[in-house]
C-alpha cells in the first residue's frame, strides 16, 4: 500500500515538474529548468507504475531518465572521484553481468525448440543477420554519419537480438518457443557473424580487427551464459554429474590461481598473438565455469535469486546509455535527431520485412510476429559492450545509446497492439475449444 502511495505521489510531483520547466524555459533560467527536467523523468519513471495501462514502459522510462540525466549533466557521468565510468574492464564486467541476466532467463532446454521449430529459427536467423546489418549500411549511406557513428549503426544491426525480443513476444503472446530459440542461436552465431559483418559493411569505416572481435564476443556474451548455463545443468543434473562438475570447478580455480604466480607470464612468452588470445579466452570460461558452481550454491540457499538478476541486467543497460550518452554529448547535439530518425527506421524496417517474409515463406501469423520482434530488436549491451573494449564508447557506441531506448518504446508498443490482435489461428482455437 505504501509503495502505491509513493508511486501516485510521484506522479503528482512529475507534474509539478513538468510546470517548473516551462516556467524556466520561458524564463531563460537553465539551471531551474534542467533541475526541474530531471526531476520530472525520475519522478515520471517511479510514478508511471501506477498507470494500469502504462506500467509495462516502465524500464523504458528508465532509459529515458538515463539519457535526459546524461545530456543535461553529462560530466556527472564520465568519472565518479578516480573512477572512469567508461574503464573498459568495468565495462566489459557489467556487459558480462548483463549477458549472465539473459543467460539466467534462458535453459539449456531452450535448444530443444530446434526440432519442432527449425524452419522458423532459419527464417529467424537468415532475415535477422541480413535484413538489420544491411540497413544499417544503407542508413549509413543516406545520412552520411561520420565513420565511427555510421559504424556504430552497422554494428547495433550486426549484433544478435537481446532478451528484450522475448519478453516482447510474451507480452504479445506469440511463439515464445520460437523467440527463445531464435534468441540463443542468435548469440551462439553472434561471435563470427557479427566480426564478419563488422568486415564486410564496415571495414572502411574503423579497424575491424576480426579475430579480436570475436574473441571479445566470446568474452562478452558466450561466457556469461555459459555460468548461467553451468548453473541450470546443476538444477536437473544427477548427483554424479554434480560431483563432475564441481569437480572441474576446482580444476578451474586452481588453473587461475596459478596466473599470478608464473603460469601467465610462461604462456606470454611462449605463445603467439592469436594463440594468447586464445588462452585469455580460455581463463575467461574457467572463470565461468566457477561463477555457475558459485551461484548454483547460492541459488541453493536463496531460492529467489533467479528473480532479482534480471533487474541488475536492466540497471547494467541503464548504466551503458547514461555512460554512451554522457561521453557522446556533444555528437548528439549535432546528430542526435538524425540517429533517431535512423534508429526508428532501422527498427521498423525489421518489423517489417521479418514479419512478411515470414508469412512470404508459409509461417503462420503467431510465428511471424515473434520474427518480427527477433529481427527488429537488437542486443544493446553487445554493441556498448564491443564499443567500449574498442574505446570509442563516444562515437561507435552512440547509435546503441539512441536505438536501445526507441527500440523497447516500439516493442512495447507493437507488443500490446497484437496482444489485442488476435490471429486467425487463435481465433480457430478458442472455438475449437468451446
Amino acid at each position: 500500500m505504501m509503495i502505491k502511495l509513493l508511486q501516485r505521489f510521484c506522479l503528482y510531483i512529475s507534474g509539478l515538474a513538468l510546470l517548473v520547466l516551462l516556467f524556466g524555459i520561458i524564463n531563460l533560467n537553465t539551471a531551474l529548468w534542467q533541475a526541474a527536467a530531471v526531476c520530472l523523468a525520475v519522478c515520471f519513471a517511479i510514478g508511471i507504475a501506477s498507470l494500469h495501462s502504462l506500467k509495462n514502459y516502465q524500464y523504458t522510462a528508465w532509459i529515458i531518465v538515463a539519457v535526459v540525466a546524461a545530456m543535461i549533466y553529462p560530466h556527472a557521468f564520465l568519472k565518479w572521484g578516480s573512477v572512469d565510468l567508461r574503464n573498459k574492464w568495468l565495462i566489459l564486467i557489467i556487459v558480462q553481468m548483463v549477458m549472465f541476466g539473459m543467460g539466467i532467463q534462458m535453459s539449456i532446454r531452450d535448444f530443444s525448440g530446434l526440432a519442432s521449430t527449425g524452419k522458423g529459427v532459419l527464417i529467424g536467423l537468415a532475415c535477422h543477420f541480413s535484413i538489420m546489418p544491411l540497413m544499417g549500411f544503407l542508413l549509413t549511406r543516406i545520412f552520411h554519419f561520420e565513420p565511427e557513428i555510421a559504424a556504430g549503426i552497422i554494428l547495433i544491426g550486426s549484433c544478435s537480438s537481446g532478451l528484450a525480443s522475448n519478453v516482447m513476444v510474451y507480452l504479445a503472446r506469440a511463439n515464445l518457443v520460437l523467440s527463445v530459440t531464435v534468441t540463443a542461436m542468435a548469440t551462439l552465431a553472434a561471435p563470427f557473424l557479427t566480426p564478419l559483418l563488422m568486415h564486410l559493411l564496415a571495414g572502411t569505416l574503423i579497424e575491424v580487427k576480426f579475430v579480436s572481435m570475436m574473441m571479445e564476443i566470446i568474452k562478452i556474451v558466450i561466457v556469461p551464459i555459459g555460468a548461467a548455463f553451468v548453473h541450470d545443468y546443476l538444477k536437473h543434473a544427477s548427483a554424479k554429474g554434480k560431483r563432475n562438475t564441481y569437480s572441474i570447478a576446482a580444476l578451474c580455480v586452481v588453473w587461475l590461481a596459478l596466473q599470478p604466480f608464473g603460469a601467465w607470464q610462461w604462456l606470454s612468452l611462449n605463445l603467439s598473438a592469436p594463440a594468447l588470445q586464445s588462452a585469455e579466452v580460455f581463463n575467461f570460461l574457467t572463470g565461468a565455469f566457477i561463477v555457475g558452481a558459485v551461484y548454483h550454491q547460492l541459488y541453493l540457499n536463496y531460492r529467489r535469486v533467479d528473480e532479482y538478476i534480471p533487474y541488475l541486467s536492466m540497471f547494467g543497460i541503464v548504466y551503458f546509455t547514461t555512460v554512451t550518452t554522457a561521453a557522446g554529448h556533444d555528437n548528439l547535439l549535432h546528430v542526435g535527431l538524425l540517429l533517431f530518425l535512423a534508429s526508428v527506421i532501422h527498427n521498423g524496417a525489421g518489423y517489417f520485412f521479418g514479419y512478411w517474409l515470414s508469412r512470404l515463406f508459409k509461417l503462420d501469423k503467431n510465428s511471424a510476429r515473434t520474427i518480427a520482434f527477433e529481427v527488429g530488436l537488437q542486443n544493446g549491451g553487445m554493441a556498448s559492450g564491443l564499443a567500449g573494449n574498442m574505446g570509442k564508447l563516444a562515437t561507435v557506441g552512440l547509435a546503441a545509446a539512441v536505438f536501445s531506448p526507441w527500440m523497447n518504446i516500439s516493442g512495447s508498443i507493437l507488443a500490446n497492439y497484437w496482444r489485442r490482435q488476435p490471429t486467425g489461428e487463435e481465433i480457430a482455437e478458442n472455438k475449437a475449444g468451446v
